[in-house]
């Protein structure tokens, strides 16, 4: 049987490097992952945290990094008590060229069966991987409410 995984696929048309730099400077997070930035030397075994408003919210640990390509690391949520006991969890982002576009895939694994991250993250995700999109191709955010990234899961 598989483990719960969610994967996200988006063509965008943008470069490798564009949108490498997209997912790892923190200036160009906080514009699309609404107002979160990443912090990290991108360096293998490096320490990765995501912070926002000056608070961490997930952390782990650069597991490959292999600029423009492939970036991965390890992610475990720290925000909310309801989802601080669940494992860490992964997310690889796989850039590749596509005639003149760039084919990213997402996957987030590391789940367990019946925890509340997978759920959580379903809906953050497309949420935030649109505003990388339209801020890529068109320089603007599409407006989506903060509120997005917490739909899958009612924090108390």
């Amino acid at each position: 049987m598989s483990k719960p995984q969610f994967v996200y696929v988006s063509y965008i048309e943008t470069t490798p490097e564009k949108l490498w730099e997209a997912l790892t400077s923190s200036e160009f997070t906080r514009q699309y992952w609404f107002g979160a930035e990443v912090r990290s030397d991108w360096k293998i075994g490096s320490p990765f945290a995501l912070l926002l408003d000056g608070e961490v919210t997930d952390a782990g640990e650069i597991l490959e990094a292999d600029p423009p390509r492939r970036l991965s690391y390890s992610f475990k949520h720290h925000k909310f008590e309801e989802l601080r006991g669940e494992p860490i969890s992964r997310v690889v982002f796989t850039i590749e060229p596509f005639g003149s576009l760039v084919r990213l895939t997402v996957l987030h694994d590391g789940f367990i069966e019946g925890g509340q991250y997978l759920g959580a993250i379903s809906s953050g995700w497309p949420a935030i991987l649109s505003q990388l999109k339209s801020l890529l191709e068109t320089g603007k955010l599409l407006g989506i409410p903060r509120a997005a990234l917490n739909k899958g899961f009612d924090a108390k």
